[in-house]
């Protein structure tokens, strides 16, 4: 998959409200006799990366053999695309299903522009996993479908942990500690390399805990950085970051942490499976030295929590074609399809039982066992503001770094995180 897909799936955006039409129940949303739909054409957004021209083919063969009607693909960019669908619902003819990021989908059902799917959750979607399924639902109502999705993984260096006399990878967060302080004992190379503002493994981490970022005061949402679950989750973070040269205040990508990991003298680092192309680039020595585990979590038996970027598809609510769309969903979010595109671009389908589909792809074997416990920053669509930079979660981690403890940088940052939380939408 695209990098530049992944690296855009997890990151919700400023959005203005959207006027978006009703929906209508005319006639270009209606059966056409025994020839179904026939000349009628579905508009469908997908984002650059998506969905393979393959996929594409043979998805609009079987809706047009079932429907009789057409699907027009439009490939969009990630760049500019918040804007650009805003202003495309509020407009008279919008796309009849788009693509939408898992963690932008609140905003937009609040706003009014997504069609409900209640009727294709109950028909198609019973097996769906519920960790991913989360984000397509707001206030109790099914917005959108499942698509696809991925989540960070352990990507470590083979020739350093075979130096350090290391044989398995390890299935628990203690072992993953103890591997890595057996690799800065015994060999010259960083343990790990984990920058101070990692925050996306961060959010995996109080997922883990079971924690909110977010709760709910009177009818408002404030920082719930002070709760000991999330302080849990940041001691966790600072314990391994300890063994680390990264920078304390500085992200993945600041520099960028495949490139790091190229050099070829970093036991570990944890992140996306396509940053190891970014580690191929910089020494293409280094590919045949790359292995991947899932995070350990505290026990054997359930991997470390992990955020779920990914993408969701949705039905706009100002289609005339909304009973078209659900056939195109219908086909598209089928077993044959799903999988399909699981195979093909390695990525986490939206049911376990085809993750089948996922065999020979180290990266999304890897990344798939911690699906089912994984999550997302809180699905409300007031949290838009709060990735806005500077972060203050990032603020927040870096404090603690530095020496503060959870609950004094917890209080550091509280008002700019209420004050982002109480932005209009």
């Amino acid at each position: 998959m695209k990098r530049k897909l992944i690296s855009a799936i997890g990151v919700a955006a400023m959005m203005v409200s959207i006027a978006a039409c009703g929906g209508d129940d005319g006639d270009d949303g209606k059966k056409a006799g025994a020839d179904g739909y026939a000349g009628q054409t579905l508009t469908v957004w997908v984002m650059d990366g998506s969905s393979p021209d393959q996929w594409q083919k043979d998805v609009a063969a079987a809706f047009e053999k079932k429907t009789k009607a057409k699907v027009k693909f439009e490939v969009q960019q990630w760049n500019g695309i918040q804007q650009k669908l805003t202003t495309a619902l509020s407009e008279e003819n919008p796309p009849d299903v788009f693509e939408i990021g898992n963690t932008q989908t609140p905003a937009y059902a609040k706003t009014g522009g997504l069609a409900e799917l209640a009727d294709l959750k109950s028909e198609i979607g019973a097996d769906w996993t519920e960790s991913l399924n989360n984000s397509s639902v707001f206030e109790g109502k099914q917005y959108a479908a499942p698509w696809y999705f991925a989540n960070r993984v352990v990507l470590y260096n083979k020739s350093v942990w075979a130096e350090a006399g290391i044989k398995d990878t390890p299935k628990t967060r203690d072992e993953f500690y103890a591997d890595l302080k057996k690799i800065g004992e015994k060999t010259d190379a960083e343990p790990i390399y984990l920058p101070g503002q990692n925050w996306y493994h961060f959010v995996g981490l109080t997922i883990g805990e079971g924690a909110e970022l977010v709760k709910k005061d009177g009818d408002k949402y404030v920082s719930n950085l002070d709760d000991p679950k999330v302080a849990a989750a940041m001691e966790t973070y600072k314990k391994f970051q300890a063994l680390s040269k990264a920078p304390k205040d500085k992200d993945e990508a600041t520099p960028q942490q495949g490139e790091v990991f190229g050099k070829g003298n970093v036991g570990a680092f944890i992140g996306m499976g396509w940053e190891a192309g970014i580690a191929i680039e910089a020494n293409p020595k280094i590919e045949k030295e790359i292995g991947y585990f899932t995070i350990p979590g505290a026990t054997a038996d359930k991997p470390e929590g992990v955020f779920l970027g990914g993408s969701n598809l949705a039905v706009a609510a100002g289609s005339k074609k909304q009973e078209l769309a659900k056939e195109f969903l219908r086909i598209a979010l089928s077993d044959e399809f799903e999988g399909q595109l699981a195979k093909e671009n390695g990525v986490i389908p939206n049911k376990e039982a085809l993750q089948s589909n996922l065999e020979g792809n180290a990266v999304a074997e890897a990344a798939a066992p911690a699906a089912a416990g994984g999550g997302t920053t809180p699905l409300i669509a007031e949290w838009a503001a709060v990735e806005n930079a500077p972060n203050p979660i990032k603020t927040y981690m870096t404090a603690v770094l530095n020496g503060k403890t959870p609950a004094q940088a917890a209080a550091q940052v509280e008002d700019e995180f209420n004050k982002r939380l109480s932005q209009q939408q």
